[in-house]
């Protein structure tokens, strides 16, 4: 790509959301390599970075979350503020084919079905927000966050003819938000359909394991994963599939030539993304592979989590899955849940893992931890909290192009 990539919201200065949008991207990723890399540099030398995996410019987004204002006939989806002002973002190219796609059908929806969008100014409608995420088989899950449950009843009316304007649509749900603050859902969520979960159907790349012989060639394979209404997955499918495979690689190459790990733990692990890549890293022939165990706050993300376990066809007794604050276990101190792990994953939110957890991994004498960071800034004050665990590999992953966020994952040997 010779140049920056152009869109027409961006261009006219209508949304600020990709800040690098002019920018080629291969320049953006340079950029993003070195400012990272300068953020870390206390901690991760340069020799240990290996390549980033690079995005798509256009298209990547697996998500919409779109405010929504205006009037029902003529809807607003996209941008909305305290004084009134809204831009609509449905011809943003960063979202997917099938949510391009399906955002005109919506909007019209939403006329035909009287969901009045809710006025910030006035504190006055019911639909908030519109959620819309695409599996990679295209299929959608669409989230209706309304002010009350007042509409409900005209959704579960209205859902056979939107199902008939998007048969792709397998969730479709209403989330209860009556806070007039800047908050995207409330806690009750309304599923409207059978269907409670979208199945995110990836695919890992290939990629290169030690064995006696020397390294072998693993085949790409498929890691399904249910994704319930309220329970986050990456944005950009594609480079999470590299995120994913990746850490399975990294997991089943340990720096003392032991073999892969035996016995994982998968904190803050959502909908159980590394648990399951990589539970199925090893377990060839009569291998059963290694014992995992992913713990999450979200009673809903674990339901996911072991739903795909299930259909992974991984026995419970191996990959378990359990609902808790990540925050508060003791690696050290954990006999009741199969004891030290050889190998710990973390990928906690934008505030990092805290000062607790990371003194208890310090003091806990694991030998390995995979740490997916999806800010650097708080990493590098992990890392700082855990002295005898040193960097042994880092890549960066541009989950979101066109913006200065980044993704890092390190691998900790001690």
């Amino acid at each position: 790509m010779p140049s920056g990539t152009s869109c027409a919201l961006h261009d006219s200065g209508a949304c600020r959301s990709c800040p690098r949008m002019g920018m080629a991207l291969p320049d953006q990723l340079t950029a993003k390599q070195g400012a990272v890399a300068q953020r870390l540099g206390a901690h991760v030398p340069d020799a240990v970075w290996e390549p980033p995996a690079m995005s798509e410019p256009l298209h990547f987004r697996n998500k919409a979350k779109m405010a929504v204002s205006g009037m029902a006939g003529t809807p607003v989806l996209g941008l909305a503020d305290r004084w009134g002002g809204a831009v609509d973002l449905r011809s943003c190219p960063l979202h997917v084919p099938a949510i391009e796609e399906a955002l005109p059908v919506l909007a019209g929806f939403i006329g035909r079905a009287g969901l009045e969008p809710y006025s910030i100014p006035s504190r006055r409608g019911e639909l908030k927000h519109l959620l819309v995420t695409a599996s990679p088989d295209g299929d959608l899950m669409v989230r209706f966050v309304l002010r009350s449950r007042r509409l409900v009843g005209r959704l579960r009316d209205g859902l056979a003819h939107l199902r008939g304007l998007l048969p792709t649509l397998a969730v479709a749900s209403a989330n209860i938000q009556p806070i007039h603050q800047a908050i995207l859902e409330g806690d009750e969520e309304i599923v409207l359909t059978e269907e409670d979960s979208l199945l995110m159907r990836l695919s890992l790349p290939g990629g290169t394991r030690a064995a006696s012989g020397g390294p072998t060639a693993s085949a790409p394979r498929e890691l399904a994963l249910h994704l319930p209404t309220r329970s986050f997955f990456q944005t950009n499918t594609a480079v999470a599939e590299a995120l994913y495979a990746t850490a399975r690689d990294w997991a089943a190459d340990s720096p003392d030539g032991a073999g892969p790990a035996r016995r994982m733990w998968d904190l803050f692990c959502g909908v159980g993304g590394f648990a399951l890549a990589l539970a199925g890293a090893t377990g060839q022939g009569g291998d059963r592979g290694p014992s995992v165990l992913g713990v999450e706050i979200s009673s809903a993300a674990v339901d996911g989590a072991r739903a795909s376990a299930a259909l992974a066809g991984l026995p419970a007794d191996r990959v378990r899955f359990e609902t808790g604050d990540a925050r508060v276990l003791d690696p050290s101190a954990a006999r009741e849940l199969g004891g030290l792990p050889d190998l710990l994953v973390v990928n906690p939110p934008r505030r990092g893992i805290g000062e607790e957890l990371a003194g208890r991994i310090e003091a806990s004498g694991v030998a390995r931890v995979l740490y997916s960071s999806c800010n650097p800034a708080t990493l590098a004050i992990d890392l700082a909290r855990m002295p005898s665990l040193r960097v042994r590999r880092a890549r960066l992953f541009d989950m979101f192009p066109h913006t200065s966020h980044a993704e890092v994952l390190v691998e900790l040997a001690r």
